[in-house]
């Protein structure tokens, strides 16, 4: 996923064929207009839901539905959006009410930020994840990943406070005590924000395979496939529009995770360069946090079942690098959001 003036989000969120077509008054191209008039385009052929971002401020829509959801605080009525011949169409009155939210100053003259940055340290106590015994340096080492987990979160979440001394950095675990993944969940859904304040959630784990021979660093977030309530429902007292907006919200969530999840796989490259290599950015249902209400995503630092890596995570100096590359992720995700007042997950 990027982020990018009038680019869709074709790379990681599968792409999309779009192709030149005449429009009329009442069906313009999207894609066009956003371009003419200055605002983000951001699309998911998956979901046949998207984005229109301006002035920091969001239209949220779907194709075939005539509810908007704006900034995810309100909903307003339109024309629906069509999918007609490859491309987006939508009439003059849904341009014309996307500006003009767009136009509308903020009621509370306050930009969206990351309030909160959770770490989650995988495993623990009687639960040691992947573990594997090596000979290294003429003994046999037993590397547990439980372990690597919270050696790289503890540094990870040093360099945060650090840098966000104002910001929550709160630690699922900091020491080795076993966490079911309900509890961890419900710290992250009980995290106490601020008005217009988002949290992230962040997991550290590390990978091992049959495949010895298998080595690198991934990020993971939680498939669209995965369908969870994300949305308060005093945001509507009608119970047929609470799917369609949730439904919307969750798949902000989805984008934004994959966000987060392209800068940390970039910030790992630069840190790591040739001592391991990048397998990807992945979606799977089992998500280790699928029931957390905010953007998430899950780093598999490395597998403790190839010879070579195991050496690496057994090295202080490579986990140095490996949470510097997550940090440098964050960080870029952290300004992303917050220049842009915020793509979603606020209060």
């Amino acid at each position: 996923m990027f982020r990018a003036k009038n680019f869709f989000v074709a790379a990681l969120l599968f792409a999309f064929p779009f192709f030149v077509k005449a429009a009329s008054a009442q069906e313009l191209s999207l894609l066009d207009q956003s371009s003419k008039k200055g605002q983000i385009l951001y699309w998911d052929t998956l979901s046949q839901s998207g984005v229109l971002e301006k002035n920091g401020k969001q239209v949220s829509f779907r194709a075939g539905s005539n509810v908007i959801l704006l900034d995810n605080e309100k909903f307003a009525f339109t024309d629906a959006p069509q999918i007609a011949n490859g491309q987006i169409t939508v009439s003059q009155k849904f341009i014309q009410d996307a500006e003009a939210w767009f136009a509308q100053q903020s009621a509370s003259g306050e930009n969206f930020k990351v309030g909160a940055i959770l770490i989650d340290p995988g495993h623990g106590g009687k639960d040691p994840g992947a573990l594997m015994t090596h000979k290294i340096n003429g003994k046999n080492v037993t590397i547990k990943e439980k372990d690597i987990n919270l050696s790289v979160a503890k540094m990870l979440a040093a360099r945060l406070k650090a840098a966000y001394p104002q910001k929550q950095i709160i630690m699922t675990r900091d020491k080795d005590v076993f966490i079911s993944l309900q509890q961890r969940t419900e710290v992250a859904n009980s995290v106490k924000l601020k008005d217009h304040e988002a949290v992230l959630y962040i997991s550290i784990h590390v990978n091992s395979s049959l495949d010895k021979k298998a080595r690198g660093y991934e990020v993971w977030y939680l498939s669209p496939g995965y369908r969870r309530t994300v949305l308060d429902h005093g945001k509507t007292d009608d119970p047929k529009l609470f799917p369609i907006l949730n439904s919307m919200m969750e798949e902000e969530y989805t984008t934004e995770s994959i966000l987060i999840a392209k800068f940390i796989m970039d910030g790992l490259a630069a840190q790591i360069g040739s001592l391991s290599q990048p397998r990807g950015i992945k979606a799977e249902e089992w998500f280790v946090v699928r029931n957390s209400n905010m953007p998430s995503v899950l780093v598999e630092v490395g597998f403790v079942s190839n010879y070579e890596e195991a050496k690496l995570l057994n090295d202080e100096s490579y986990l140095q690098k490996t949470a510097f590359g997550i940090y440098n992720g964050i960080a870029a995700f952290v300004t992303h959001f917050e220049r842009s007042r915020g793509f979603t997950g606020a209060k």
